[in-house]
């Protein structure tokens, strides 16, 4: 069975009720592939969840940009996976790197949420990736190898798990990794898979790119052997996000 495409919008901290609105909009009105082609999934602040799950058409689903290490109680501020579960949110989005850079999130750390909200019974999109100073330093594979180990040495089903490379230094810059260096690293993170977890995790688990992904760039990315997708920011905000959908047409 080939890995489905997956395309991931992350909203980030931006919009307003109206401007949501909008957005699910365009998203209703679109003309994508099929879901056995491409599987999208959106994640607005935790604030529109509930308007976004209302409004979204069915075979688009939604997804959290963060969820607690554990389950709720006395953590001000927090939202735990059993709340998301009983709003009916399939998906969260754990150790992106503004989180892991701004608010200092660890490896350990997240490697801890991922395996509590595969738990409660979440899929999980665990984001991984360099700094510039590393990548400079010849260390992106260690890097990225170090952050999955975290992950994989605290769950044992992979089923529910896309992996997201996000190199830092392509985040929100316009910088954007050229489609060599995506495969490259997507192709070092599918080998350190089977050599550490399984060679069926290895081949079926979904490898997404995200940095700086928009319309022009997706179709030359997704051509990729070892790229199985997006994490899209910025571009998912606006109507290109559809074009960077259809890039999944790419691998029929």
């Amino acid at each position: 069975m080939g890995r489905t495409f997956f395309v991931g919008g992350n909203w980030k901290c931006n919009g307003t009720t109206e401007e949501v609105k909008k957005i699910v909009s365009t998203l209703n009105s679109s003309e994508v592939p099929s879901e056995d082609v491409v599987e999208v999934v959106v994640s607005p602040p935790f604030v529109f969840l509930p308007l976004v799950k209302t409004c979204l058409r069915p075979d688009f689903h939604v997804a959290a940009q963060n969820c607690w290490v554990k389950k709720g109680g006395a953590f001000t501020g927090e939202v735990s996976a059993e709340m998301l579960l009983n709003l009916d949110i399939p998906w969260v989005i754990l150790g992106h790197s503004e989180r892991r850079a701004l608010l200092g999130e660890s490896s350990e750390f997240v490697g801890d949420k991922v395996a509590y909200a595969l738990s409660q019974g979440l899929k999980v999109i665990a984001c991984i990736g360099e700094t510039l100073e590393q990548r400079e330093s010849g260390s992106t594979v260690d890097v990225v190898s170090a952050q999955t180990k975290a992950i994989a040495e605290r769950i044992s089903d992979w089923s529910n798990v896309v992996l997201a490379y996000e190199p830092v230094w392509a985040i929100g810059t316009g910088k954007v990794a050229t489609s060599a260096q995506a495969q490259e690293v997507h192709f070092e993170l599918r080998k350190w898979l089977k050599e550490n977890v399984s060679p069926q995790v290895a081949d079926s688990t979904r490898i997404i790119y995200g940095g700086s992904v928009n319309g022009a760039n997706s179709k030359q990315l997704a051509a990729q052997p070892d790229v199985d997708g997006f994490l899209v920011g910025g571009a998912s905000l606006k109507p290109e996000f559809i074009d960077i959908i259809k890039s999944a047409e790419v691998k029929k």
